[in-house]
């Protein structure tokens, strides 16, 4: 009688085993490659993002931040947090007659589909205090993450100029 439940108990644990393999091997298949999908979905947002901006609407630009997103703005420090932010965009956005305008020229997406990247150029130009026009040209690098809602926002927004 003992050897048949011991017998019995292998079997069972053997099937066990085999069991929990098969529900791993399951559970640990790649999700599906949402990339081409995310890289749109960024596009479109970047593009939006440069039409709120060149349109002075502040706190739509801001909007496009995640909560805990820093800035990384040319010869200034870092802006990390809602209140750095809104100083900042408050200084970027006040010259008189500001027209700005950007271009994503790259946007590469994680495989995982929670990370991206976008490179792109930058102009604007404004007058200054004095009245004088300035026209300004750079590059940026936006580091972009999936939230928990599905929506991309930026968590890394660095630029700089090119003179």
């Amino acid at each position: 009688m003992r050897s048949f439940h011991r017998c019995f108990s292998t079997a069972t644990l053997a099937a066990c085993f085999i069991g929990l393999s098969a529900c791993t091997q399951q559970t640990t298949q790649a999700p599906p490659d949402t990339r081409a999908t995310d890289e749109a979905s960024i596009r479109a947002a970047s593009a939006e993002w440069a039409k709120v901006a060149a349109a002075k609407d502040r706190d739509k630009t801001l909007s496009y931040y995640a909560d805990d997103a820093s800035m990384f703005p040319p010869n200034a420090p870092v802006a990390t947090g809602s209140e750095a932010r809104r100083s900042l965009w408050t200084k970027l956005l006040a010259p008189a007659e500001l027209v700005f305008s950007n271009a994503a020229t790259k946007v590469e997406v994680a495989r995982s589909g929670d990370l991206a990247y976008e490179t792109g150029t930058f102009e604007e130009s404004f007058k200054d205090d004095k009245g004088q026009p300035v026209k300004v040209v750079g590059k940026y690098v936006v580091v972009w993450k999936k939230q928990p809602s599905g929506q991309w926002k930026a968590i890394v927004d660095i630029f700089n100029t090119d003179q």
